[in-house]
């Protein structure tokens, strides 16, 4: 199937949590889907992400909707390439020890190179 990248480069839980539900919806029908997070989105890929203390993720799942906490699980079972774009952390002040486990730190090459000619969203 044809390789799908997402670009995540706004802040907070809104665009965080949707970058997820539809890079593991995709991987879920057999997409590979590589997720770049850069600057404020970075925020998804820390290993202590404060999206995860958003009174969002609660209203969630009081609702019955999986929230990040949820689909950063299921995007790993489903084998999403989570980068951390090496510019932005710089940026951001973001040192690699400041990631969570399993995540890539690479620029905006790589990104490309591994989505190819498949699609490319931007949140």
């Amino acid at each position: 199937m044809t390789p799908l990248g997402i670009l995540l480069r706004g802040a907070g839980h809104e665009p965080a949590h949707y970058a997820l539900v539809l890079a593991t919806a995709a991987a879920a029908i057999g997409r590979p889907v590589t997720v770049l997070a850069t600057n404020a989105g970075l925020a998804l890929l820390r290993r202590d992400t404060p999206l995860l203390a958003d009174p969002r993720e609660a209203l969630l799942a009081g609702r019955g909707v999986a929230g990040i906490g949820t689909l950063l699980e299921a995007a790993n079972e489903l084998g999403l390439r989570l980068i951390a774009c090496e510019a932005g952390m710089r940026a951001e002040g973001i040192a690699p020890g400041d990631l969570a486990e399993g995540v890539e730190v690479a620029g905006v090459v790589t990104f490309l190179e591994s989505v190819g000619s498949g699609g490319l969203l931007s949140l």
